[in-house]
C-alpha cells in the first residue's frame, strides 16, 4: 500500500462510504474493521447542515456504525477556526442546526447586531432578507466567513444552489471574498487531525474528488487515495497537475489490503 505506516483515516462521506442512500462496497466493513481495531478515523462532509447527530443517525441507517465523535463538518471546522480566531466572539449566520449548533457549542454569540462575523453555510432556503442583512453587515465591518465553496448541491430533482453560489452573489454585492474553512482548504483537515490528536505522516485521506479531497489532502501532507465509486473519471484524474498516491476502485480495496 504505503511506503510509510497510515494507522489514522480521514474519510469523505458521500461518494466514499455512501451513495444514493445506500451503502458502498466495502464500506461497512471498513468501518467495522477501523472500529474493531481501535483505529483512529473520522468521516468527513462539506454539508454544514446536519448536525453529527443527524448524520450518525443516517449513517446507521444505511449499516454503517459512525458513532457522533467520528463525524466531522465544514460546521464544526468553521465551529473550531473562529472560536481560535475570536473566542465568546459573536456572528450573523445564515445557515441550519449543524452550523448553528457548532458555533453555540464554540462559545458564539448569535446576533444581527453589529456581529464580528458573518457566517455563511448550507441551508435549505436561502432568505434574501437574510442575504440583504449579510450584505449590510459585511459593508458595515463584520468579516466574511463560508463554510465550503461548493457552488451547488444535489437533489433528486437536479442541481440545487449552494454555499458557494450564494456567497459569489454576496461577494458581488459587497467586493469581499469570503473565507473558506471546508475542502479544498486543508485547513479541514488539519484541524480533523486536531481533533484525533494525530500528524499528518501517519494519516491517509480517502476522497471521491480531485478538486476537493485530493488537492487538499496532498497540502495537508497526507496519504491520498482516490476511490473511483463517486465523481471521479479516469478523464478527470488525467485533467490535473497532481495525482493521488493510490486510485482504488472502492475502499473495498483497502478492506483486502488490511486483511
Amino acid at each position: 500500500m504505503s511506503e510509510r505506516a497510515i494507522d489514522c483515516w480521514l474519510t469523505d462521506m458521500d461518494g466514499v462510504l455512501i451513495g444514493e442512500d445506500r451503502a458502498l462496497p466495502g464500506a461497512v466493513e471498513l468501518i467495522d474493521q477501523w472500529r474493531a481495531n481501535g483505529t483512529p478515523f473520522l468521516v468527513l462532509t462539506n454539508n454544514s447542515i446536519y448536525t453529527p447527530r443527524d448524520l450518525s443517525a443516517r449513517l446507521t441507517r444505511l449499516g454503517l456504525d459512525v458513532p457522533e465523535d467520528r463525524l466531522w463538518t465544514s460546521a464544526l471546522a468553521t465551529a473550531a477556526f473562529l472560536r481560535d480566531q475570536a473566542p465568546g466572539g459573536s456572528a450573523f449566520v445564515i445557515g441550519e442546526a449543524g452550523l448553528t449548533t457548532a458555533l453555540h457549542e464554540a462559545g458564539f454569540v448569535m446576533t444581527d447586531i453589529a456581529p464580528d462575523f458573518v457566517v455563511l453555510g448550507e441551508t435549505r432556503s436561502y432568505s434574501f432578507e437574510a442575504i440583504t442583512r449579510a450584505i449590510r453587515l459585511i459593508n458595515g465591518g463584520a468579516r466574511f466567513i463560508a463554510t465550503n465553496p461548493d457552488v451547488t448541491g444535489p437533489s433528486p430533482e437536479g442541481p440545487l444552489p449552494a454555499t458557494g453560489a450564494i456567497a459569489a452573489l454576496i461577494t458581488a454585492a459587497t467586493k469581499r471574498e469570503p473565507y473558506y474553512v471546508g475542502k479544498p482548504n486543508p485547513m479541514m483537515f488539519r484541524s480533523a487531525m486536531n481533533k484525533l490528536g494525530t500528524h499528518s505522516e501517519r494519516t491517509g485521506m480517502i476522497g471521491d474528488r480531485m478538486d476537493t479531497d485530493v488537492i487538499a489532502g496532498i497540502e495537508a501532507g497526507l496519504h491520498t487515495v482516490l476511490v473511483m465509486s463517486g465523481i471521479a473519471t479516469q478523464e478527470e484524474i488525467e485533467r490535473y497537475p497532481f495525482r493521488p498516491r493510490e486510485v482504488l476502485n472502492s475502499v473495498a480495496e483497502l478492506l483486502e489490503e488490511k486483511k
